[in-house]
Formats: structure tokens, C-alpha cells, sequence
């Protein structure tokens, strides 16, 4: 069962838009080294809407063969069309990872019982576990509690990403949490109160520049020192805030930039932050004590 803090990690792009395969290998070990227990790509943070499908299959066989099971591997395989979900989870799934994200169908939306099969379909049909993503913001629709409940009992599907901000959902659906399903904050913000109502972790975006806290955070509630945890959350919750002034992942990649990361810039529609926000990102960043 997964658990722990996650990194969504970025896409680090050369100058002229490609991939920068080499920084990214750079970023794993960064990121194994300082505690990370998973390591998430094609998410959102990754920029993979902008990625053609031959880019996202690179990136996914390139982490798997740098990561060479030292953490758990999870690719971002979702869309709102559920056959392209259905062609990229299988692709992954043969690939070897250890779980495949996938995501509430945007755009169309869908009614329940749709809902239900978007994912139920490709959980069917691949070996790799599901992890659900509800994210309504992005999506523009909630995957129903009562659908999570559904959902949580199909044997392949492991856990949610809950990045909707609501604790009100959040406490809708941890009542079917278990050993077989769990939850993953996927807000930054409220790590610990997510998992106080049962929540095994994090996917982060905050990780990708503070990888060692982050799981220390995690790590801390889990092993029950509640308190030390929730004053972690409240000391970097500054930060936290900094890095969505502006669209994920716009912030963490001029932080990046900031901190001599190499992530390199962006693919349209993102678009470098003003400079005002990345002066006020750069004054937190000091002081937080990573510039």
C-alpha cells in the first residue's frame, strides 16, 4: 500500500521546448535522497497536458529506468476521453509502474454511473492499481462521494488524490477509507488535516524544492507525533501559499529556476509569472531559507 510524501514532480524542458531528460534524473536522486517515497509524473505539475503521447511514454520509461525501484513509481494516465485513459494506462501498466493516476473526465464531465466506468473500465482492464483524482477545480466536476464509495471496493483501485480544498468532501468520503483505499491530500495546505480524518500522505507539488520537509512533515504524523506535524504545516504554510500566487506549475518552475534547478520554462498556455509575483516568491522563498 502506498503511503508517505510523494512528489508530483515537474518537467524540466531544454531551450528549444524538448525534455531535459538529464535534469530530470537530477531531480529524481534530489528527491530519493532527501526521503521522498514516491515519485509522481505526467500530473498536472508535470505539464503533461501540453506533452504529446510519444513524451509521456519517454518520461515514464525514463523514471522507471533511473528510479530502478529504489521509491514507488505512479504515472499520471488520465483524461476525459475514458479510451485514451484506457491506451495510457495500459501502456503504463506494462511498463511496470506501481500505480497509475487518473484523473475525473473534464470538460464533458460525466453523470454518475458514467463517472463510475471511467474509471471502473480501465481498473478492469490493467494490472497496475488506480488511484482516483478528483480535483474540481481543474475538472470542473466532483467525483460523487457515493461514486468514491463504489469505487473503493473495486479490488484495483487503491486510493483518491483529494485536491478539491473541501473538507466537508473530504469527510464525505473517509468513512470508506481502509486498508484497501486510502487518501492522499493533494493540497499542500492541509496535509495534516486530511490526515487526521485519515489520510496515508501527500502528492506534492511543494516537494519538488522541499522534498526532506515535506516528508518530514508526513512522516511525523504518521509515526504519531500529531503536534510536531501540524507546527511544520503552520511554519512552511508561506510558502505553500507562494507556490499558487499563479496556475500550477508556474510558481514551483520559477522556483526552481530561482534555486539554479534548471526546470527551464514553460509550454503555451503557461506563461512565465509576472515580476512582481516572482519578486514576492523570491522574498518568501528567503524567507523560508531555501535562496
Amino acid at each position: 500500500m502506498l503511503s508517505g510524501s510523494i512528489v508530483a514532480l515537474a518537467t524540466p524542458f531544454n531551450p528549444d521546448g524538448s525534455v531535459n531528460f538529464e535534469q530530470m534524473g537530477e531531480w529524481i536522486e534530489f528527491q530519493i535522497a532527501n526521503g521522498t517515497d514516491g515519485i509522481l509524473v505526467l500530473g498536472t505539475t508535470g505539464e503533461s497536458s501540453t506533452m504529446s503521447h510519444e513524451e509521456d511514454d519517454a518520461v515514464c520509461e525514463y523514471t522507471m529506468k533511473k528510479v530502478a525501484g529504489r521509491v514507488k513509481v505512479i504515472a499520471g494516465s488520465g483524461s476525459n476521453s475514458t479510451e485514451t485513459q484506457m491506451m495510457k494506462s495500459k501502456r503504463y501498466s506494462d511498463l511496470g509502474v506501481d500505480a497509475l493516476l487518473c484523473i475525473a473526465p473534464y470538460y464533458n464531465k460525466a453523470n454518475a454511473e458514467g463517472m463510475y466506468l471511467h474509471f471502473a473500465t480501465v481498473a478492469d482492464a490493467v494490472s497496475a492499481p488506480i488511484i482516483l483524482y478528483n480535483v474540481p477545480g481543474r475538472t470542473g466536476c466532483s467525483i460523487p462521494p457515493e461514486v468514491v464509495g463504489r469505487l473503493s471496493k473495486h479490488p484495483n483501485i487503491i486510493g483518491i488524490k483529494e485536491a478539491s480544498g473541501d473538507l466537508g468532501y473530504a469527510m464525505k468520503i473517509a468513512k470508506y477509507l481502509n486498508d484497501d483505499f486510502v487518501m492522499f491530500s493533494g493540497n499542500d495546505d492541509i496535509v495534516v488535516p486530511l490526515m487526521s480524518i485519515g489520510a496515508k500522505g501527500v502528492i506534492s507539488v511543494w516537494a519538488n524544492i522541499m522534498p526532506k520537509e515535506c516528508s518530514e512533515l508526513v512522516h511525523k504524523y504518521l509515526d504519531g507525533k500529531h503536534e510536531d506535524a501540524a507546527q511544520m504545516q503552520i511554519k512552511y504554510l508561506p510558502i505553500i501559499n507562494a507556490l499558487f500566487m499563479e496556475v500550477n506549475p508556474i510558481p514551483v518552475k520559477e522556483a526552481m529556476n530561482l534555486m539554479g534547478m534548471n526546470a527551464g520554462g514553460f509550454r503555451l498556455p503557461l506563461y512565465p509569472m509576472t515580476d512582481a509575483h516572482r519578486e514576492e516568491l523570491a522574498k518568501v522563498m528567503k524567507e523560508t531559507g531555501i535562496l
